[in-house]
């Protein structure tokens, strides 16, 4: 059979008609245990929910086809991703993450796993000369987040994953800003690509949830299942059902989204009170023909953008929209707006809001 389009797989991946009921919607499955055989064993494949169940089951299949990766995992949050591959790595280990990341990946690793003894190198993921500089002959696993939170830098997947090969690194692609729809980082030689599925996954802002897909079998992948199974970092059967039914739309609303997303950035870049527009689809982003070849489908639904005249009127812009909301999160039918340095603190980087949308997804008016 020839390979499936994206909106085919997302809608049919990982589902099945019931077989005892010839149900075309997928029934949900909350028990916690599953009946064993007279031999002891379970014939079914089904023990225990934490372990694996049929709901968890079809979404992981499905998430595994949309990014054309060998298997996947669900967790109950993005961060419970990031803290499995955390708790992965051996002591002594060294990891690489990017200076402009999100800020929950620099929180597990200060707060969560800071008395471990593992280390973190944050660098300009942009900068490959940087990234060859800092690794080590303990470096197990480069982090990237293309494009990034908050600043929209775009890195380039291919030469990451070719140096982290010659490096032995496994590579981790936080890919939740571009979602399968624009970008493919297993195609472009990454490991494993990570998402926060609670945004475009979910795209309804009633999901928490989290995905990493990998390309094949890996050391890295298997400790991660542990930390899923036995760390009990599981989604609920209803929230994989949730979710799986939330993907069905996923590419036709994601298109939606980004060209939103452009329409809105030329309209800030042309505005007198903004001072400049963080968007890899525009021309003036600074890796625009990287992420011209790198993001096949599209340039994604997020922006950031910078106010003339400091924190007060940066603010006064989230202050006075009217359709938009001020929350947390993107990827949602929902537009959203959001101050970033009110959230994160004090960051190398200036005054930042950030916004998602129904049409826009989601900016940062920095």
């Amino acid at each position: 059979m020839k390979p499936l389009h994206l909106e085919t797989l997302a809608v049919h991946a990982g589902r099945k008609i019931d077989s005892g009921t010839g149900a075309v919607a997928q029934p949900i499955h909350l028990s916690t245990t599953f009946q064993r055989g007279a031999d002891g064993e379970y014939p079914l494949g089904f023990s225990y929910t934490r372990e694996t169940n049929p709901n968890r089951k079809a979404l992981e299949q499905c998430l595994a086809a949309l990014e054309g990766g060998k298997e996947a995992l669900a967790y109950a949050s993005g961060l419970a991703v990031t803290t499995a591959a955390l708790q992965g790595l051996q002591p002594g280990d060294h990891a690489i993450a990017p200076d402009d990341v999100y800020y929950g990946l620099r929180k597990v690793v200060a707060e969560v796993f800071g008395k471990w003894p593992i280390e973190v190198s944050y660098v300009d993921m942009t900068d490959l000369d940087a990234l060859r500089a800092a690794i080590r002959p303990s470096t197990r696993l480069i982090w990237v987040e293309t494009p990034s939170n908050p600043l929209m830098k775009v890195t380039d997947l291919a030469a990451v994953a070719e140096i982290a090969r010659a490096a032995n690194a496994v590579t981790i692609c936080d890919s939740t800003f571009a979602t399968p729809v624009a970008q493919r980082p297993l195609e472009l030689g990454i490991d494993m690509v990570m998402h926060s599925t609670t945004k475009y996954f979910g795209g309804h802002s009633d999901i928490l949830g989290g995905s990493l897909v990998t390309a094949h079998d890996n050391y890295l992948f298997e400790r991660c299942r542990l930390s899923q199974e036995y760390g009990g970092s599981v989604p609920s059967p209803f929230d994989c059902w949730l979710l799986l039914r939330s993907i069905e739309t996923l590419p036709w609303r994601v298109r939606g989204q980004q060209a939103n997303a452009m329409q809105l950035a030329q309209f800030l870049e042309t505005h007198k009170a903004v001072e400049r527009v963080h968007y890899p689809g525009l021309e003036s982003h600074p890796a625009h023909a990287l992420a011209a070849r790198q993001m096949t489908g599209g340039f994604g639904a997020m922006l950031s953008f910078q106010v003339r005249g400091g924190r007060d009127k940066t603010l006064g812009v989230a202050a006075r929209t009217e359709i938009i909301t001020r929350a947390t999160s993107l990827g949602s039918t929902h537009s959203l707006i959001e101050h970033r340095a009110s959230v994160e603190g004090r960051r190398p980087v200036p005054h930042r809001i950030s916004s998602g949308s129904r049409r826009a997804s989601s900016m940062y008016p920095i």
